[in-house]
Order: structure tokens, then C-alpha cells, then sequence
């Protein structure tokens, strides 16, 4: 098992002006299942890939259970890699495949097998052992190749989109048998997703990326509620908060005209900013539809069953203006209607610099 600590570490590759990893700070505690997400190109799995020590960290360092490995090539760091695209060989059998790396490690047969055996139980596999990549679907060949990594017991897991080649109902069923299993081994995980509702059900915490610096470090459930700015706001939540642009009603933060219910210690915090430059955000869950509030037509309609989403547009800054209501399943509301939409749970206001307003 192990910890393990970006310091300032950093990436820029030849010619780039900007670095795809700018001086990243991040501690993983041992046992731990961490995920890096964002958008493409945030440089998540180029963190990842310097902590694999695929890829050069420019300044900086890396440290593997206080080990300095900043240096050191990938196969003298005790990782074990899952890759997006399995990476398995075509003409192994799944035994051959999970014991690849040990019969390169010279570790003696019988034990080699012992310990595919013991791999394929956990993930199974046992009745598959025979049986060549080709034989098996999506989500037997990504158990065959956290299998290959389970069978080397390394420090520390690392996994790059592991499930993004999987159908969106397997994804769902093998991110919880990730999860289970990762708690059961212990070991200690960094996971890359650009998937924020994989990262959201997966990760002890998550690490928020955006053009390569590092947003936000936390539980799940704190950002969400307690977002750190406007991007991590953004960001985390599935349908989107609704984010926009605030107006001035009476010297209080609005939105169409309708000032916002806000505490008094955040309202004296805006008092020394322009209400033009301030930001405020509401879940579509923490929006009702009823008979007060900002009046406004229903344009779509989206009914999932157990719950809908209604976009209703309102004038906005003299703009019309999407707001996403969360409304029970079989909503009674469609496209055409008018309705008003009211606060019903908490409002997140973002000053001038972008960052969350602390009540």
C-alpha cells in the first residue's frame, strides 16, 4: 500500500506555451480511490501518466510511499496500469494474459497460477480462463485487464477511462464492481474520467482539473454543495447548474427581475462589488414550479420517469434565459405552458474573481 504526492509537479511539452500540467499539489492518501476528471484536455491523464512515468515532469516532483520517483523509469515504481483500450494480446488466453507480467518477473509457474487463479475468482473469471480476448465482450476483457493488474500487487492502481469502451448499462454495473472491488484489495487508486457522474459515484474524492491547474480537491458531496468556484459549480451536476449572470434589483443580486433570497452575510459581501460581475447558480433540483416566482414558457420537456426537467425561458438582462426545473415524473407541464418558477433549496452566488461567496 501507499501514499502518494504531486509537488508542484508540472508538464510542458516542446512547443507548447502553456503547460498541460501547471505545478499541481495533490496528496493520496494509502487506500484511497482518487479521481481526476474534467474536460478533454484538462491534463488529467497527463497527470496520471506522470505518475505512471510515461510522460516527463518538467518541474517538480512525484513521490510514490514518500519515495521520490520523479525519476525513475515506469517499471521500477511497483504501478500497474488499466488502459482504455485493454491492451490485451490477441493470441494469449486469459490465463496468459493475467500472468504476462509475472512470467516476465520470472516468478515460478506454480505460483504464477496460483495467484491467476485467485485473480480470476475475485473478478469471476474462472470459467473464462481458456478463452482468447476475441471469445469475450466489453466487459469481461476490462475485467481480464484489471485482472492483469490485480495478479502483480502493486502499490498503486492506475486507470485511464477504464470504462469509456462500454455500453452505457455495463458501465453502470462495472463502475460499481470497481468500486467494490478497489475497497476490498485496499490498494490505493487514481482513476481518470472526463465522466463527472462516474467520478461522482466512484471517487473517495475527486480532483477537479481545468487547463491543467488543479480547481478543487474533495468528498463528492461537498462539491456539490460547497463548490469552489464557478467552474467546479458548473462542472459537477447532472443536468448543469443553472449559472448566470446577476442583475442589480434594488442592490441585491437578481435574476428577471426577482432579487435572490440570499443570507445577510453574503449580501455584505457583494456590498464593495459590481452586481454586473457577480455570478449566481441554482441546481435544477432546488427549483420548483408553482404559483410564485419568476414567470416564464415552458420549452422542453424532459421526462426520465422517476423525474422530469422542464427548460423554462424567462427574460433575463433583457435576454431570454434557459432555466432547468427538476419536476416530478409524469409532470404534468409542457411545451407552451406558462408557469413560474421559485427557490425552493440554497443559492450559490460567485464574486467577480469567479470564486464561491462563503455564507
Amino acid at each position: 500500500m501507499a501514499e502518494v504526492r504531486y509537488e508542484a509537479a508540472s508538464r510542458l511539452y516542446p512547443g507548447a506555451e502553456e503547460p498541460a500540467v501547471n505545478k499541481l499539489n495533490l496528496d493520496i492518501a494509502d487506500g484511497e480511490l482518487l479521481v481526476l476528471v474534467g474536460p478533454s484536455g484538462c491534463g488529467k491523464s497527463t497527470a496520471l501518466r506522470m505518475l505512471a512515468g510515461l510522460e516527463t515532469v518538467t518541474s517538480g516532483s512525484v513521490h510514490i510511499n514518500g519515495v521520490d520517483v520523479t525519476l525513475k523509469p515506469p517499471q521500477d515504481r511497483d504501478i500497474a496500469m488499466v488502459f482504455q483500450n485493454y491492451a490485451l494480446y490477441p493470441s494469449m488466453t486469459v490465463a496468459q494474459n493475467m500472468g504476462f507480467a509475472l512470467k516476465q518477473a520470472k516468478v515460478p509457474k506454480a505460483e504464477r497460477e496460483a495467484q491467476v487463479r485467485e485473480a480470476a475468482r475475485i473478478l469471476d473469471l474462472t470459467e473464462y480462463l481458456d478463452r482468447k480476448p476475441k471469445n469475450l465482450s466489453g466487459g469481461q476483457r476490462q475485467r481480464v485487464a484489471m485482472g492483469r493488474a490485480i495478479v502483480r500487487k502493486p502499490q498503486v492502481f492506475l486507470m485511464d477511462e477504464p470504462l469509456s469502451n462500454l455500453d452505457a448499462k455495463l458501465r453502470v454495473q462495472t463502475r460499481t464492481e470497481l468500486v467494490d472491488l478497489q475497497a476490498r484489495l485496499g490498494v490505493t487508486t487514481v482513476y481518470v474520467t472526463h465522466d463527472q457522474v462516474e467520478a461522482m459515484t466512484m471517487g473517495d474524492r475527486v480532483a477537479v482539473l481545468k487547463f491543467g491547474e488543479l480547481q478543487q480537491v474533495d468528498a463528492p458531496r461537498t462539491l456539490y454543495s460547497a463548490p469552489a468556484n464557478k467552474f467546479v459549480a458548473g462542472f459537477i451536476g447532472s443536468p448543469a447548474m443553472n449559472l448566470l449572470d446577476a442583475e442589480d434589483v434594488d442592490g441585491a443580486p437578481g435574476i428577471a427581475g426577482a432579487a435572490i433570497p440570499l443570507e445577510e452575510s453574503v449580501l455584505s459581501q457583494l456590498k464593495s462589488q459590481d452586481l454586473d460581475q457577480v455570478a449566481v447558480g441554482v441546481r435544477p433540483e432546488h427549483l420548483t414550479l408553482g404559483t410564485t416566482g419568476i414567470e416564464g414558457e415552458v420549452t422542453v420537456v424532459e421526462e426520465l420517469g422517476s423525474e422530469s426537467f422542464v427548460h423554462v425561458t424567462v427574460s433575463h438582462r433583457g435576454e431570454p434565459t434557459t432555466l432547468v426545473v427538476r419536476d416530478r415524473g409524469e409532470t404534468e407541464t409542457g411545451r407552451g405552458d406558462r408557469v413560474k418558477v421559485d427557490f425552493g433549496g440554497p443559492i450559490h452566488v460567485f464574486g467577480s474573481d469567479g470564486l464561491r461567496v462563503e455564507a
